[in-house]
């Protein structure tokens, strides 16, 4: 393991510049920062639905997607690391076949809901989709590899079904979007 900070502020920051890993100054709004960002964003929204209570095999892979988050986070903070790999991206298809086996065949949208943790569940799928759109920013300006992008591809449609999973085993059931209940001008 690397440094460990005895002391949590440094100052260096205070110019708006924050340090990458690999030892470079950026700016703290670069899409590099953006992204790694909303990583970590993501992964401290898991970490809500992890606080709720949730059935072992959730809480068995949405364990092991905060660490490969974390390791996502290292390799956009350090230009040139490669920890996401196929065999992560294959993992998470794994869970989501499995998760999805049981659930019914969707007629309707599903609305964010479903009980406290399938809700933060839908929160922290959203997320993972402005991550993957931050993402696809910074590959315009700056060499990614294509894992990273597969990885929260997978998991934005893993957290949409474990969002399922949990409103059905909550009691509180899926929240089906209904479009006739919309007022329509007349």
């Amino acid at each position: 393991m690397g440094n460990r900070l005895s002391r949590i502020y440094t100052r260096t920051g205070d110019d708006g510049t924050t340090g990458l890993g690999d030892g470079s100054r950026v700016r703290k709004d670069s899409p590099r920062v953006e992204a790694y960002g909303t990583v970590d964003e993501l992964n401290s929204a898991l970490g809500i639905v992890l606080a709720c209570e949730v059935d072992e095999r959730v809480r068995e892979v949405l364990t092991q997607v905060q660490h490969d988050l974390f390791d996502l986070g290292g390799e956009l903070c350090i230009p040139g690391m490669e920890t996401v790999q196929d065999a992560d991206v294959e993992r998470l298809e794994h869970a989501l076949d499995a998760f999805n086996e049981d659930l019914p065949f969707l007629k309707e949208f599903i609305l964010p809901g479903g009980g406290m943790a399938a809700a933060h569940c839908h929160l922290a799928r959203t997320i993972c989709r402005r991550a993957e759109r931050v993402l696809v920013t910074l590959a315009q300006g700056e060499p990614i590899r294509p894992q990273p992008a597969h990885y929260l591809n997978r998991l934005s449609d893993l957290l949409f079904v474990i969002a399922r999973v949990l409103a059905r085993a909550s009691g509180h059931g899926e929240v089906l979007w209904h479009h006739e209940r919309r007022k329509r001008p007349q």
